[in-house]
């Protein structure tokens, strides 16, 4: 694997110099199984989705997938540019979807049951927009038919993220973005 050095804040990310063919294959998998209701975030609540439908709502924007801190004081949420030990920055994709939440405790589990967790997510995600009532963004991949468009319009972590093993998480504080 060859890596290229991209700075970013106070981040260096690695990037795998061939990640546009990785991330397609990647996404053709998703595309292949994006449900045949093209519109049913439109129609349906999270509650109201087959399982189809709710993985089909993640963008794969992989900002769920970062530290986040949050003020004691003010209860807002902050984000970092490390990633979970978990996610491939180069793809922004979990390596073990499956079993996340074995291996990572703290991985939240999303749930139409358990809307506190939307707190935690981007204000772009899917699962919080549906779940205030609002309109998913243009860009979407549901809306767009293209699982890369999260990633053209600049709406996702890649390139931006460093993986955990590089971070001081003592310091978690530096890496605020």
């Amino acid at each position: 694997m060859f890596y290229l050095p991209l700075y970013h804040s106070n981040c260096i990310v690695p990037q795998f110099l061939g990640y546009r063919s990785l991330l397609y294959r990647i996404n053709l998998i998703v595309l292949i199984n994006m449900p045949t209701d093209m519109n049913f975030w439109k129609t349906k609540n999270l509650h109201e989705l087959t399982e189809a439908e709710w993985e089909s709502l993640c963008d794969g924007c992989a900002k769920c997938c970062v530290h986040k801190l949050e003020d004691e004081a003010t209860g807002e949420v902050h984000y970092t540019c490390v990633a979970c030990r978990m996610l491939d920055v180069n793809t922004c994709r979990c390596t073990d979807y499956p079993n996340r939440h074995e291996t990572v405790p703290d991985c939240a589990v999303l749930s139409a049951d358990q809307p506190a967790h939307f707190q935690w997510m981007p204000e772009t995600c899917a699962y919080r927009l549906i779940h205030e009532g609002k309109p998913l963004p243009s860009w979407h991949p549901l809306i767009t038919g293209n699982p890369a468009s999260v990633h053209e319009h600049g709406a996702s972590a890649l390139k931006k993220l460093i993986p955990e093993f590089l971070a001081d998480e003592e310091d978690l504080e530096k890496y605020i973005v």
